[in-house]
């Protein structure tokens, strides 16, 4: 199982009450740390506020930081969980991903979904239609993205986008274009967009929802005619690891008190525990067919999760 790691940036309330010369610092150094323990790739997240809820801390965007992240790792991959669709034209983004591409020497993971922070929504002044139209959106974005990644000059004329003879140059160093992740476990449109388009789907579930994911996704992929073992199922979720269960609830504790996120929101977490029952949980899931692990690690900045974690690679 490849496994990738987040960087700090702020949307989870990992880099409170700093000030911003020390908060670009901790992040480099995340994703030095990250790259320098051999882990697949690197995270970060596509939303403007904080988590729960909106608070006066920071939040690095998304975007700026792959290309910024691109220039100072040299090997470990690059990706989002997820980009919003809404937040910025699928033309634009498509060219903005196809330069980080160039600029990382081939590197970049472009992880796409509809979108469901409705507070930043308002907050930015996008509008927030329904789930319906905004995975329809989503899915002429996605058109889009292959268009102008694979064609010299892309045409495209959708309900809610379009574009005319679009020139995408410098086009990505991956071909055909950078790895498509298509996020979010709605079964009904969301699987169905990942069965005709993606190569990478990714989920936070346990393994019983797991399984039920991955059937529903073979049903679509047989209607779609493509081969279901072409698509990488993947999770992404919390990952907090004790030595022991002192350690655990030491841990679990400093995160509490740092970021002021409730301790019961990671309690019974598959990936949250003691090192011998989060391992034996990640080899579950490998046996259920996951091929990737996304871990969000609130400890990263101070603690050793990561280091414990990296004994999978």
């Amino acid at each position: 199982m490849n496994i990738g790691a987040f960087v700090p940036q702020g949307w989870r309330m990992d880099l409170n009450n700093l000030n911003p010369t020390d908060e670009w610092d901790i992040i480099k150094k995340s994703a030095l740390r990250i790259e320098n323990l051999g882990y697949k790739s690197l995270w970060v997240y596509d939303h403007f506020h904080t988590v729960p809820s909106p608070t006066i801390q920071p939040t690095y965007e998304c975007w700026t930081l792959m290309a910024s992240l691109s220039q100072i790792t040299s090997k470990i991959r690059l990706g989002q969980m997820c980009t919003c669709n809404s937040y910025r034209n699928p033309a634009y983004l498509t060219k903005v991903a196809s330069n980080i591409d160039v600029m990382s020497n081939g590197r970049l993971e472009f992880a796409i979904g509809a979108g469901w922070y409705d507070q930043e929504y308002k907050a930015y002044g996008y509008d927030y239609p329904s789930d319906g139209t905004r995975l329809k959106m989503l899915e002429e974005s996605i058109k889009i993205y292959l268009e102008m990644m694979t064609k010299d000059k892309a045409t495209y004329k959708g309900k809610y986008y379009n574009i005319f003879e679009a020139i995408n140059e410098p086009k990505p160093i991956q071909k055909p274009y950078p790895p498509l992740w298509i996020c979010g476990g709605g079964e009904k449109v969301t699987l169905k967009l990942l069965a005709k388009y993606g190569k990478y789907g990714n989920w936070d579930v346990d393994h019983d929802s797991f399984t039920k994911k991955s059937k529903i996704l073979e049903e679509h992929c047989d209607k779609e005619n493509r081969e279901f073992s072409s698509i990488t199922r993947t999770l992404h979720t919390n990952v907090i690891i004790g030595e022991d269960e002192k350690d655990l609830n030491l841990k679990i504790s400093k995160i509490t008190e740092d970021t002021n996120i409730p301790e019961a929101y990671y309690l019974n977490r598959p990936l949250v525990g003691t090192k011998d029952k989060v391992f034996e949980n990640l080899e579950k899931y490998s046996e259920l067919g996951c091929g990737y692990l996304t871990a969000y690690i609130p400890d990263l900045v101070w603690g050793n999760t990561v280091e414990i974690l990296s004994e999978r690679l």
